[in-house]
């Protein structure tokens, strides 16, 4: 037997019983420093906001956000993959899920950076990419932040008095990740990621409404 097949038996060997040791083991990876750190005391906000690639950024800036994942929700298919959304009739939107750390960053805050990354009059989706799954709108997964979401939708609508404000406000029921290429991408793909936001113009679209408080 070559020393390749050994050291892969042996791993195949060293899975199986840690499997068949893991509830042993558990208790002691909970207390590594890999485990999240007060992890009942962070929550969690969903948004959409046309791409999700382009809602990561403002999020990650973030003092007190802690993570952020693109997917989708809103939709009636469970894990659906980024090919049966784009296709259309899966009732998603691609959203950005955030988790992050009340106790030092608000879900104010949050809805802030939102309002601020979207343009909220759009109907047909966001900035140069069209239909439903582009749309924007706050998933709300409790009271809480449904009242805060109603209260920042009114503001928006006092600032802009003679707009049809066109961002929903939706109970949040499910989040499905999208496929690993898609997260951090524009990090990954720094360079794509540059032109493909300044192609769609969308930079140049936040700065027509919102200023030099667009992205912030």
């Amino acid at each position: 037997m070559s020393s390749q097949r050994i050291w892969a038996s042996m791993a195949v060997w060293g899975s199986a019983l840690v499997v068949a040791l893991g509830i042993a083991l558990s208790p002691i990876a909970e207390g590594t420093d890999r485990a999240p750190k007060d992890a009942e005391t962070l929550a969690q906000a969903t948004f959409a906001g046309g791409c999700f690639w382009c809602m990561e950024p403002p999020y990650d800036k973030l003092d007190g956000v802690i993570d952020t994942r693109s997917g989708f929700s809103g939709g009636d298919v469970p894990h659906p993959s980024y090919e049966q959304v784009v296709r259309g009739g899966t009732g998603h939107l691609e959203v950005v899920q955030i988790t992050y750390d009340p106790k030092r960053v608000s879900f104010e805050q949050l809805l802030r950076v939102f309002w601020r990354n979207i343009d909220p009059f759009q109907s047909n989706g966001q900035f140069c990419d069209l239909g439903d799954t582009y749309r924007s709108a706050i998933f709300v997964h409790d009271e809480r932040q449904k009242t805060l979401a109603e209260q920042s939708l009114a503001q928006v609508e006092r600032d802009f008095p003679n707009q049809r404000i066109d961002t929903r406000i939706i109970p949040f029921e499910a989040f499905y990740p999208a496929e690993d290429y898609h997260q951090d991408y524009y990090q990954k793909n720094a360079a794509r990621y540059k032109f493909y936001r300044w192609r769609c113009g969308r930079d140049a679209r936040l700065e027509e409404i919102w200023g030099d408080q667009a992205g912030g």
